[in-house]
């Protein structure tokens, strides 16, 4: 079968190095690739499982507002503010 394709510049690039590298013609390549990949987009996808995060209670904040970050910081290194 004939057919007219048009790559995105990275593939052609990766398919002109692997045809190089082979010393093959490019119907090959592309035929070779398309025969690794295609079973791989049949298989449904992995998405059935979702990811949960749990909630963890770290208690009261140690610092009476977050507004003011000097202070912050002056009390997480240990120094005592004035």
């Amino acid at each position: 079968m004939r057919t007219t394709l048009t790559l995105d510049d990275d593939v052609a690039a990766a398919l002109e190095r692997a045809r190089r590298q082979r010393d093959t013609s490019l119907k090959e390549v592309v035929n070779e690739a398309l025969r690794k990949g295609l079973p791989e987009l049949a298989r449904p996808s992995r998405g059935g499982k979702k990811f949960r995060t749990r909630p963890l209670s770290l208690g009261k904040c140690l610092v009476p507002s977050l507004d003011n970050v000097v202070r912050v910081l002056a009390i997480a290194e240990g120094e005592t503010f004035k």
